[in-house]
């Protein structure tokens, strides 16, 4: 690993100070699961490392009239032990839950989720995060298996890696961001972007900005859940993932949503599918048919056309894991 300066501050300006100093060239540590990683392997070469565990204010999980308020350095562990979480927010705990391994549940946090960088092997070799080679995209004519299916019109053709994005979103979660400019508030399906040039993130984050708290609306009448299909049990990320959330009244769907992960470099939010569930009770024939409109579009590559009946698979039983048809 290169030798970095190390920075400890105590509040969020500080660190914002710390990073404003070397912007571009400092980042961020939390849990440093990821980080550490690429830094190891020379993909990721900050000058600087700015500490953010010393910062109480972005620790905690607080409730009140408005909602959850999760602190951006809560640990998985945390999130998954909180008692409102795994009775009212289902689809959280099922997410930390996913995450099969206790060393990473401990240490690794819920903004260091959202902000991890993608499993893209060209990308975890030093080609970039676009794999551009000559001007064109080595991830097409190579081994694309676990790449995106939807939102690939190019050149980003990797996927979000992140386990709490999609189950976030579909809660209609907001993520609170502070920088120079003091914070900001914006909805977490905002925060993601497709990268069009090298040089840009898959994330809106300013490098001199940090993740403060994620704050997800009151879960009233709303039943959550989280499907993931993955190759096999231990710690690996998913194939493919779909998140639901459906407020319900009485047997019939008032409001949905439908996230899926791991099929686009964004968590993917099912539009059509939602629209066409409300008004709806949901049966297992309702469930397909929303999971076929969520899977429209897809365009595989020439390796990854299986991932197309994963997510439709994902996406039906959320959804009636959701309604409490499925465990």
């Amino acid at each position: 690993m290169r030798a970095f300066e190390y920075a400890n501050p105590k509040t969020k300006e500080e660190a914002v100070k710390a990073l404003t100093l070397d912007a571009g060239a400092a980042a961020p540590l939390s849990g440093g699961t990821d980080l550490l990683g690429l830094m190891k392997d020379d993909v990721e070469m900050p000058k600087r490392l700015v500490n953010l565990k010393s910062i109480s204010e972005l620790k905690g999980i607080r409730y009140d009239g408005k909602g959850l308020r999760i602190g951006a350095l809560v640990t998985l562990d945390e999130l998954i032990a909180n008692k409102k979480i795994t009775q009212e927010y289902s689809a959280l705990a099922q997410a930390g839950r996913g995450i099969h391994s206790p060393q990473i549940q401990n240490v690794a946090t819920v903004a260091g989720d959202l902000c991890q960088r993608p499993r893209c092997w060209y990308y975890r070799n030093g080609y970039g995060l676009l794999a551009l080679q000559n001007g064109k995209s080595m991830v097409t004519e190579g081994d694309n298996r676990y790449h995106a299916i939807l939102g690939n019109d190019g050149p980003a053709y990797f996927v979000s890696p992140s386990s709490f994005a999609v189950a976030l979103i579909s809660l209609g979660a907001t993520v609170r961001v502070f920088g120079p400019s003091g914070a900001k508030d914006l909805p977490l399906a905002q925060f993601f972007r497709i990268p069009t040039a090298e040089g840009q993130k898959e994330y809106v984050l300013e490098p001199n900005q940090i993740i403060t708290e994620v704050l997800v609306p009151p879960a009233s009448r709303v039943k959550s859940a989280v499907y993931e299909v993955r190759q096999r049990e231990c710690l690996d990320w998913p194939l493919a993932t779909a998140a639901a959330a459906l407020q319900l009244d009485g047997k019939s769907v008032k409001s949905a949503r439908l996230v899926l992960g791991q099929v686009a470099p964004i968590p993917w939010l099912a539009e059509a599918a939602g629209t066409f569930l409300q008004g709806k009770t949901i049966t297992a024939e309702v469930a397909d048919q929303a999971a076929e409109m969520a899977v429209q579009g897809a365009k595989p590559l020439s390796k990854n056309a299986y991932k197309v009946r994963l997510a439709r698979v994902a996406a039906k039983r959320a959804i009636l894991r959701a309604a409490g048809m499925e465990a």
